[in-house]
């Protein structure tokens, strides 16, 4: 079954991060975020979100893990999900996004699946899952 749905950052909070002695070319960050979803996917979620990117030239790559909580066509619960992707500054490459298995409550309790994520010209962005329920 696939459900989709658009979201939008409600928070996106810089934190520190612990110093490295490894230098490389790009600084690695690291926040925290809080997003709100409409649609088929219907909720809010917490993420953890850390990346490795140049302002600059929008050039980098981020992975995040994300709690969610609310309705996937109607049915309630929470769960895991976690995505990654590299930027090029005008596109998405090696996009991934799974469900974490085993993390479902409610009644998303035994979900799995993958998805992807979208952003429009106009900042629209958009998630989908393919998934599966008991």
């Amino acid at each position: 079954m696939r459900a989709t749905g658009t979201f939008d950052v409600a928070d996106f909070t810089p934190a520190p991060v612990p110093a490295s002695e490894i230098k490389t070319a790009l600084p690695v960050g690291f926040a925290t975020m809080r997003k709100t979803f409409t649609g088929e996917i219907d909720g809010r979620s917490e993420t953890l979100f850390t990346a490795a990117f140049d302002p600059g030239s929008n050039t980098g790559t981020y992975v995040a893990m994300e709690s969610f909580e609310g309705s996937v066509a109607g049915r309630a619960g929470a769960f895991n999900f976690v995505h990654s992707a590299t930027t090029t500054g005008s596109d998405r490459q090696a996009e991934f996004l799974t469900i974490v298995p085993t993390s479902g409550t409610g009644d998303l309790a035994g979900i799995r699946g993958a998805g992807g994520l979208a952003i429009d010209e106009d900042g629209t962005h958009h998630i989908w899952f393919d998934y599966e329920l008991p």
